[in-house]
């Protein structure tokens, strides 16, 4: 059970799975040749797409698959986050944070209701560590404020 590489893969960090299946991002950091805009229409296209309301993520996809536009940062040479912050739009909570802590929120409204799953009780006490751990990483590098703190009484009130 070796990678290309002859050393072990990375495991997961709450689960028994090594994850290797996954599609690989291109070596080349150069713009593909199939692709007929140019970058500042590509800039349109995602400030166009943030003002309809999607977040990056569906930023994202939404290029790939109606566009065929795989990467901007290949392109435009920034990504659509840091388009959407030249351009002033900027949440005030990153995507995969806030989408953590949904996911924490509905955990704790489930388990109001089911109060002896014990395997969701398990799941939530995983979700609520990603939740820490990521919110260190975003106060460490001054993405959300130092003072923001995680609480699941205070998460279910916002």
């Amino acid at each position: 059970m070796f990678c290309s590489t002859g050393m072990r893969p990375m495991g997961r960090m709450h689960s028994h799975r090594h994850g290797q299946s996954h599609s690989i991002r291109p070596v080349t950091p150069s713009a593909p040749t199939w692709i007929k805009q140019s970058p500042e229409e590509i800039e349109e296209l995602v400030l166009k797409y943030a003002k309809e309301g999607l977040k990056t993520s569906e930023i994202g996809v939404k290029l790939r698959d109606q566009h065929a536009i795989p990467l901007t940062k290949q392109i435009v040479k920034k990504s659509i986050t840091e388009i959407l912050a030249q351009k002033g739009i900027k949440s005030d909570m990153p995507e995969d944070l806030n989408n953590i802590v949904n996911k924490a929120l509905g955990l704790q409204k489930h388990l109001k209701t089911h109060t002896s799953d014990r395997r969701n009780v398990r799941s939530l006490e995983l979700l609520e560590a990603k939740v820490h751990r990521l919110s260190s990483y975003y106060k460490k590098i001054g993405r959300i404020p130092k003072t923001w703190k995680y609480k699941s009484v205070i998460a279910q009130l916002e």
